[in-house]
């Protein structure tokens, strides 16, 4: 096994009761259960594109990461549209200068890797170098944000995969089947395709997998932490977790895990090597992790994100007053912390997970620990609204003695 990554990345658990699940217990028992997602912030901006010192703060989260054919380097995007590039992978563009209407939440390499897909939580796709436009669903009203962009084997198309189980085609990518028919009990977090592309896997937060085309189905992947990615390998798929554990199905092979080490920020996702001798992790951060024969070319680990100012907030229609009221809840909750990915509640606020379903109807992270404070805050303003009495409300938590 081989195992590098400049700076850890951490996953932060929690076993305290929430103080919004106290307050809304009746709320919870008619929303639907766990989603989580990948990290997508708001505010573009740009960024450049491989910094690797270890006081880098990003504007926005990693969110994805891509390897170049020969697996001699791979790409990092953030949800702001920032590409970071390591070893041979090149720079083409990126979306970081762009209005986006959503944040960006993957990123695909061409097959010579000549240029790279980046799609947003509403389905815009974005191309550069040598990939092709072939449509989008930017424009189409969605039952739920899309996750993932996978290409086709020749490039000629893609796929988009949404968090109900969606799936959109476009080019030479044919339908094979949607995860939405199931009714999938947590949120899809991503595609891996079969190896001729006649068939494709959908992975669920929660760990199931469901398998169409000529795709086989080697099990689900339950586990503790939620399912953050999936990949294919050797005629099966290796799943990845937000706490660093790789799971793997049908033949693909094991080399080793991250779930020891120190993460600074959750895992977002996983890429296999061409050979499908190795795989790497990516973090929030940028950290990057290797293993079997997968080469580390550098990293973003250890760098931190921008906190949301107020006047980041404008947009949403957060005031001020709202975010002292609600960072005192959140100073009291989780000492200070917004990523805070618990069993039953996350985020820096202490969500129960059917309440931050319920109330995240803005398309921001489908798990309140990978979305920023400001979302966290819109959401528990909605949930304010509904539950304490108006946007204005947020529990007293004046000197911390409210037993939350």
């Amino acid at each position: 096994m081989r195992r590098t990554g400049r700076r850890a990345l951490v996953v932060v658990t929690t076993s305290g009761i929430s103080a919004l699940a106290l307050l809304a217990g009746r709320a919870n028992a008619a929303a639907p259960t766990v989603p989580i997602g990948p990290p997508v912030p708001t505010s573009p901006t740009a960024h450049a594109t491989a910094p690797t010192d270890d006081d880098l703060v990003l504007n926005a989260p990693v969110v994805g990461m891509a390897p170049t054919p020969d697996g001699e380097g791979y790409w990092l995007a953030a949800g702001d549209g920032g590409i970071f590039t390591f070893g041979d992978a090149g720079y083409f563009g990126s979306a970081a200068s762009l209005p986006l209407s959503k944040p960006i939440v993957g990123i695909a390499s061409t097959p010579d890797g000549g240029g790279y897909w980046e799609v947003a939580a509403d389905g815009g796709v974005f191309t550069y170098g040598d990939a092709r436009f072939y449509g989008s669903t930017g424009a189409i009203h969605l039952n739920a944000p899309v996750v993932g962009i996978v290409p086709t084997p020749d490039g000629g198309g893609y796929w988009l995969v949404a968090a109900d189980g969606g799936v959109f085609t476009f080019g030479d990518a044919r339908f094979y089947g949607s995860g939405s028919i199931y009714s999938p009990s947590s949120a899809i977090v991503g595609m891996a395709p079969t190896s001729d592309g006649h068939g494709y896997w959908l992975a669920s937060a929660g760990g199931e997998i469901y398998a169409f085309g000529d795709a086989a189905y080697a099990g689900n992947a339950i586990t503790g932490s939620p399912i953050v990615g999936i990949s294919p390998a050797n005629k099966g798929y290796e799943t990845a977790n937000a706490n660093g554990s790789i799971f793997a199905f049908g033949g693909a092979p094991f080399y080793g895990t991250a779930a020891s080490d120190h993460l600074n920020m959750p895992v977002i996702g996983l890429a296999s090597t061409s050979d499908d001798q190795g795989y790497w992790l990516a973090g929030a951060d940028g950290g990057v992790f290797a293993f079997g024969d997968a080469p580390f070319y550098g990293s973003l680990g250890g760098s931190t994100i921008r906190v949301a100012t107020a006047a980041d907030l404008s947009d949403d229609g957060v005031t001020p007053a709202q975010i002292a009221a609600w960072d005192k809840v959140n100073i009291c909750e989780e000492g200070g912390r917004w990523n805070v990915d618990g069993p039953a509640y996350s985020g820096g606020l202490g969500f129960s997970r059917a309440n931050w379903t319920q109330f995240n109807t803005f398309g921001f992270p489908s798990d309140a620990a990978y979305a920023t404070p400001d979302e966290q805050i819109r959401v528990a303003v909605a949930f304010a609204t509904a539950y304490l009495g108006g946007p204005n409300a947020a529990p007293d938590q004046d000197g911390c003695t409210g037993g939350y």
